[in-house]
């Protein structure tokens, strides 16, 4: 690709940016998802050799995500990222509202969503229990990667990256030595789910399981906490599986194809 943005494929050279064609694919793509690219090609009139240039420069700069097996395009990741953003991340509350009421009904504990920040994560929106011990109000509250169940699905993901140097103790069940806190993290990938007991405070236990956009990509977390005294580990694994039954839901509202 040259400074002015162009793609040279095989056959000559392509200037993407010079006329409207690269807006007018967006626009395409933003209106209804995903699309056949050939019907891009023929709606916008454009050649097989203009069309893999103009969608391979989207693509590069995250604007479209393009499925060369099923010859598709969709929005891409920096599209999805700016659609979260003001209403999108509304819209993200709303469609977690009933799924975390659902969570705290049927489990009696506390239930968050928990979106990555840089270096940790923060809730943005939680729904109380039914019990009074262990009740706290997350919403805020920016914490770790490696003392939370939510840090654990991102760092599982590839969401979020632990910083260089020593991994803090925050009470003595603390994981933190960065082999062992691997193997945790590669089980999160094998259950479905992440498991916290006693690592970010005494007493205090959760699971979490991830929630996609419509590309795939993981943008939060649904969780589930409450007290270690009440949550035994087969519990905790309950807990899981129907944390991984409402992100599943929640991702599929936001146009993620969850696998059957």
């Amino acid at each position: 690709m040259s400074a002015s943005g162009a793609l040279t494929p095989a056959g000559g050279r392509v200037d993407v940016w010079g006329d409207e064609r690269a807006a007018q694919l967006i626009a395409a793509v933003l209106t209804r998802s995903p699309r056949a690219i050939a019907e891009l090609g023929d709606e916008l009139s454009l050649g097989a050799e203009e069309l893999k240039a103009s969608l391979a420069v989207l693509a590069e700069h995250g604007l479209i995500t393009v499925d060369e097996r099923a010859a598709t395009v969709s929005p891409g990741r920096a599209a999805l990222r700016f659609a979260r953003s003001g209403k999108g991340r509304d819209d993200l509350l709303e469609l977690a509202a009933p799924r975390l009421r659902r969570l705290s009904t049927e489990t009696g504990e506390t239930a968050n969503l928990i979106v990555p920040r840089p270096g940790g994560t923060e809730a943005i929106a939680q729904t109380e229990g039914s019990h009074m011990l262990g009740t706290v109000n997350w919403i805020g509250r920016p914490l770790g990667l490696h003392c939370t169940a939510a840090g654990k699905v991102f760092l599982a993901h590839g969401v979020a990256a632990l910083r260089e140097g020593a991994l803090d103790a925050w009470t003595s069940e603390t994981i933190t030595s960065r082999a062992v806190l691997q193997t945790d993290v590669d089980g999160v990938l094998d259950r479905g789910y992440a498991l916290l007991i006693d690592e970010l405070e005494p007493g205090l236990s959760a699971v979490a399981a991830p929630v996609r956009e419509r590309d795939g990509e993981v943008i939060a977390v649904l969780c589930v906490s409450g007290a270690t005294l009440r949550l035994p580990r087969q519990r905790l694994d309950l807990l899981g599986r129907l944390c991984v039954e409402q992100s599943d839901e929640l991702s599929a509202a936001l146009g993620w194809a969850v696998p059957p």
